[in-house]
């Protein structure tokens, strides 16, 4: 059990059995975990049933109610750690990241030195395909306004779809990431950094969703500003990294290099 896909859902029945197929269909050891909440359209059902077919392989946690990216993924990898995966991605359910990219964020963890792989639309070789004018100026926008605050030397901080080792999350304290929106993606690449793990962002291109409607609203876009601002005061008049330090962790006094060598 080395390397779990968590996908969020909410109303995503036109895409997730898809999605799951194809991340299958690589016939690369990929395990998926699903985070529904409470979905109406029945995306949760199109899971149920495909598990027949993925025994072992296809996982479904069902929440009630819509309570945010950001605990669904938290809920996903407290669920994964406790499986005891090395490897854990974020990935929307929408295809706007290609499945095909999954293989490359993880060997940029497993042979090249990254605790954290970031799909990048940023960086060279990165790009966006079919998005309006307003979504890129805003997402574009966005991250350099985060570089700029925060001087966190990554060009995607918003971006959704990543790899961490499993090291990079027993070391966060997972239960003080406070964000739940756009945000969430943010602090996680933020509180990764001021902890010293090895950050690399990987270009691809990102495709807007054919099927379904986008989450985004003017909310998350709120928490977005106010929250680059917060992370900027903790760092500059609070000690943001033992905020986010889970003290708990298996390796707790050991360096990044003494985390990263463990069996």
């Amino acid at each position: 059990m080395e390397k779990i896909v968590i996908i969020p859902t909410y109303n995503e029945k036109e895409n997730i059995g898809a999605i799951i197929k194809a991340i299958f269909s690589l016939g690369k050891n990929f395990h998926i975990l699903v985070i529904d909440d409470g979905s109406p359209d029945g995306t949760a059902d199109i899971v149920k049933e495909l598990q027949q077919s993925y025994l072992g392989l296809l996982f479904l946690e069902e929440r009630k109610g819509k309570l945010g990216l950001g605990t669904a993924y938290i809920h996903g990898f407290k669920w994964s750690l406790s499986k005891g995966y090395r490897y854990i991605f974020e990935m929307d359910a929408d295809f706007s990241h290609s499945p095909t990219d999954l293989e490359r964020l993880y060997l940029a963890c497993k042979a090249d030195g990254a605790d954290v792989a970031i799909g990048s639309r940023y960086v060279k070789g990165g790009g966006t395909v079919n998005w309006p004018w307003g979504r890129r100026f805003l997402s574009k926008g966005g991250s350099l306004y985060t570089r700029i605050i925060t001087w966190i030397p990554v060009h995607d901080t918003t971006a959704g779809f990543v790899c961490y080792r499993r090291e990079v999350l027993e070391t966060i304290n997972l239960d003080q990431i406070v964000f739940l929106g756009y945000a969430f993606q943010i602090e996680m690449k933020f509180a990764s950094w001021k902890l010293g793990f090895v950050i690399k962002e990987v270009p691809i291109i990102f495709e807007d969703r054919k099927f379904g409607s986008s989450k985004m609203h003017k909310g998350i876009v709120k928490e977005g500003i106010l929250g680059v601002l917060r992370l900027r005061w903790y760092s500059l008049f609070k000690n943001y990294r033992n905020k986010v330090k889970n003290t708990g962790v298996v390796f707790p006094s050991v360096s990044r290099d003494e985390v990263i060598a463990k069996p």
